[in-house]
């Protein structure tokens, strides 16, 4: 009997019992490929001594100081090394422990810049339906998450969603993708106008979308336009790669490939590699300086801001990342994946679309490939590939309600940065078979 209150109470969890590489161990001597880095947290696989080390001398040297007395040396390094790499006029970081966190920083930020700036009829938040922010009440009230959001509605802030940028489902026959991206954009504008534009604070978006969705990218120029509209109407444009960020879909921030910059910008998961829980807002020099300028201080914080352990393991992870080229790692090896992907499952008479960027990719499954029409989701076909392909050895991250928040199936891939080639090849031998059994 355990004592812990486990995410499924009737589950029968396996034990871990170790990990080396991109493979985790339970207590019967099982092994299991992690082909979705757990939540597309562990980019550097499991147990990589360099981050080992980096733990262990920061334990020895200094394990915890209150953000209320002291600065630390890993998290100045850290913030150094991330906001050299940002993207343009980003010049602070604020460290949290965790994706939820970040994203609930982000949204008091932006509430507290308008309120600096004298503008505190601003207080509107504009999302994404089919999105994942996190799990904070107001980081769920944010996300398009409709099966999360649900149970909690009552105590949700009022938020207001448009549809994603989800070219399977909402790009029309005939429609060009340029004029689907600015079809798609002109939602936010449109709902900006509707709800008067000097009330709204922020557009809240994943560039590619994660969970929720399945590994979603924007098609191209759509969030070009959406800078330009927030822009248009001083609406902060919030950028969420906690899921998709640093690094997983080849570039350190996915909004590279998107030719933007965001007011700011989430990361998390592959900031640490699993090593620590920590996460990070990265803000523009004018909210830095609305709160310099203004009451001179950010009202807000945590118990673990700023943790030295944390920011030790993420500082080592980022280190290995730059120094083994690992990017292009990704590039190289999520390109060869997704034609391995194409030519298992191209003709696949159950998936309908294969998605993403990088090592950050996605299935989507259907009950008729030609129609889309999803599978029943009272058979959660997506649940049922999670344990074939564990009884395979091998470990994905499945969703349903992919379309709506109740119908539609996929799974996600996001391996450690560190596979090759054949380490590939068996993830797409071993989930081919998993979807055949599940989907037959």
């Amino acid at each position: 009997m355990t004592h812990i209150l486990h995410r499924q109470i009737h589950a029968s969890l396996p034990v871990a019992k170790g990990g080396r590489g991109v493979e985790l161990f339970d207590e019967a001597g099982n092994a299991y490929i992690d082909a979705c880095g757990g939540a597309a947290v562990s980019c550097l696989g499991h147990g990589h001594p360099d981050v080992v080390d980096a733990l262990k001398k920061q334990a020895e040297t200094l394990a915890y100081a209150h953000t209320s007395f002291f600065t630390n040396e890993p998290a100045e390094q850290l913030a150094d090394r991330l906001i050299a790499g940002a993207p343009e006029g980003i010049s602070h970081a604020y460290f949290v422990s965790g994706g939820s966190e970040a994203n609930e920083a982000a949204l008091k930020m932006a509430r507290q810049y308008f309120v600096e700036k004298g503008e505190p009829q601003r207080c509107r938040i504009i999302a994404r339906r089919q999105s994942y922010h996190g799990n904070t009440l107001g980081t769920l009230a944010t996300g398009g998450n409709e099966w999360r959001r649900e149970p909690f509605r009552p105590l949700l802030i009022e938020t207001h969603h448009i549809d994603p940028c989800y070219a399977y489902r909402y790009q029309e026959a005939g429609e060009s993708e340029e004029a689907y991206g600015l079809r798609a954009a002109q939602a936010l504008e449109d709902r900006i106008n509707a709800l008067g534009p000097d009330t709204v604070m922020a557009f809240v978006a994943e560039p590619v979308v994660g969970a929720t969705a399945g590994a979603v990218p924007a098609v191209s120029g759509y969030f070009k336009r959406i800078r330009e509209i927030c822009d248009r109407y001083g609406v902060l444009l919030i950028l969420d790669e906690v899921m998709c960020g640093m690094g997983r879909t080849g570039t350190m921030h996915a909004c590279e490939q998107d030719g933007i910059a965001p007011d700011m910008l989430t990361i998390a998961k592959g900031l640490g590699g699993g090593y620590q829980p920590i996460g990070a807002v990265l803000l523009g020099q004018h909210i830095f300086d609305a709160f310099a300028e203004g009451s001179g201080l950010f009202q807000h914080g945590h118990t673990y801001i700023c943790h030295p352990m944390a920011c030790a393991a993420a500082l080592a992870v980022q280190d290995v990342i730059e120094r083994d080229g690992l990017l292009a790692n990704v590039r190289e090896i999520g390109a060869y994946l997704r034609e391995r992907l194409e030519a298992r499952f191209g003709n696949h008479a159950h998936v309908g679309d294969i998605r993403g960027r990088g090592l950050f990719l996605g299935l989507e499954l259907v009950a008729d490939r030609g129609t889309k029409e999803p599978f029943d989701p009272a058979r959660k076909v997506h649940a049922a590939v999670k344990k074939e392909a564990m009884k395979r050895g091998l470990m994905v991250y499945p969703s349903g309600g992919t379309i709506d928040g109740t119908r539609g199936d996929h799974v996600l891939l996001a391996p450690p940065f560190i596979i090759d080639r054949a380490v590939a090849d068996t993830i797409v031998e071993r989930l081919g078979e998993a979807v055949d059994a599940a989907t037959g």
